[in-house]
């Protein structure tokens, strides 16, 4: 491939995109540039403050635990207060729990500020999700999603440099430079980035708006959604299993800790490098052929670990299941928003957003447990069967949903009044979710 057909391939997938996304794509650059809290927090727990491994590792639990009621909270805020303010909010109140960590130093102060710190992480992640899919035609959403998560990882691998390269300051500097990072990402949203929320439409004939038909649990009634939610749980606990898993295994035989360092950065680097070229490959395709595949990358990667037995091949795992994170992570993000209702896409994302904290949470504590119990090779040969299981359930559960979504059919939306519009809009009706067609009449559109 020569550099002209590279440069060209750049230009196609960065183009076509609203100014609007790229200021957002900058607050989460800006942001993640200055994430060090959960980078460096274990270290600063043992080495600075001297407690244990073990509360290390349950402050860091609980970051994950806050997740978990963050995303749907985060979901309702979004379609209640709006996109732009839930976003500000919620990064500011990031900025002050990081903030918060470089002066408190007790046991039970530390454990309540990452707590908290985990739920506005979160939090801010379903208004994202839903400003992409707001601003973006919908043929390029899942494109907006990789890119988006292309900044993440660059953000994080800058703060990971940068943050071994300053620790010499201090930790406490760290957490205050996150602080001011996260809230300088919250003032470009403020000033640079409109509100996407749709308007909310009109009652008629003492019917309630349709924002307000929807909650959490009408969320989760939503049949091909709920397995989407759930197939993405299976995939979760496989993601992060080797996070816990790897650096144990290879401990375990006989690995410095400097060679898992070097192994898990591949991760970053392969993300960095190649998500932008794997999405051009990917663009186009099948959600569900990339939700399987990318399920079946996992289960290849994780399960070869077993066999693995010197750094460049467990390096060659990580290659394998990152290549699958890169194809699972915006096709998931972009079949959940074209699943979701237009007016309750903050609920959809959020309820997707806490499938990710679940698994953040339990998979640590599963993985631990695995590797000191039954042993390494039994938490990869579970991975691999997790991942084959995820696969077949996305090839035979959501074929039909998916497909169907794609086959969209347009009706005319009345206006309220006694004027009509010139310019009709359309009505997007899907397969899976035909029961809302019988209320065109009163709701937003479908994406």
């Amino acid at each position: 491939m020569s550099i002209s057909t590279l440069r060209r391939s750049a230009r196609e997938t960065v183009s076509g995109l609203p100014p609007g996304f790229w200021w957002l794509w900058l607050s989460t650059l800006v942001n993640r540039t200055g994430a060090f809290v959960l980078t460096f927090l274990s270290l600063y727990l043992t080495l600075e403050l001297g407690h244990s491994a073990w509360f290390a590792g349950l402050v860091v639990a609980l970051h994950g635990l806050g997740g978990v009621a963050g995303s749907p909270l985060g979901g309702v805020l979004t379609d209640r207060w709006g996109r732009r303010p839930t976003m500000v909010t919620m990064h500011l109140a990031g900025a002050a729990c990081a903030a918060a960590l470089a002066f408190v130093t007790s046991a039970w102060g530390i454990a309540a500020v990452v707590l908290l710190m985990g739920v506005a992480m979160q939090a801010v992640r379903p208004p994202i999700n839903a400003t992409i899919a707001d601003m973006v035609p919908a043929h390029d959403v899942r494109r907006a999603y990789a890119l988006n998560y292309w900044a993440l990882n660059l953000g994080f691998a800058i703060a990971s440099i940068g943050g071994g390269a300053a620790a010499f300051l201090g930790y406490r500097t760290l957490f205050v430079v996150d602080a001011v990072a996260t809230v300088l990402c919250a003032v470009i949203v403020f000033l640079r980035l409109p509100e996407t929320r749709p308007e909310r439409p009109a009652p008629t004939e003492g019917k309630p708006a349709a924002e307000e038909k929807v909650s959490t649990l009408t969320v989760l009634r939503d049949a091909p959604f709920r397995t989407l939610v759930l197939l993405n749980l299976l995939v979760c606990l496989v993601f992060t299993a080797p996070w816990i898993g790897l650096p144990l295994t290879m401990a375990d035989q006989g690995l410095s800790a400097s060679s898992y360092g070097v192994v898990i950065a591949v991760n970053g680097i392969v993300i960095v490098g190649f998500q932008l070229l794997v999405n051009k490959l990917t663009d186009k395709r099948s959600p569900v052929l990339l939700l399987a595949l990318s399920s079946l990358l996992f289960a290849l990667g994780t399960g070869a670990t077993a066999l693995a037995g010197s750094s460049v091949a467990f390096a060659a795992t990580v290659v394998v299941w990152t290549v699958g994170e890169m194809i699972h992570v915006p096709t998931n993000a972009a079949a959940t928003a074209r699943l979701a209702p237009e007016h309750a896409r903050g609920r959809y994302q959020g309820v997707m957003g806490m499938s990710w904290a679940v698994a953040g949470f339990v998979a640590p504590i599963l993985a631990g447990a695995i590797v000191g119990g039954p042993g390494p090779d039994v938490l990869w040969a579970a991975t691999a069967a997790i991942g084959v299981l995820a696969a077949a359930g996305y090839a035979t559960r959501l074929r039909k949903a998916l497909a169907e979504d794609e086959d969209v059919v347009t009706a005319p939306v009345p206006v309220p009044g006694p004027v009509p519009s010139p310019a009709p809009a359309p009505v997007v009706v899907k397969g899976e979710n035909a029961e809302d067609a019988e209320d065109a009449e009163d709701s937003p559109l479908n994406a």
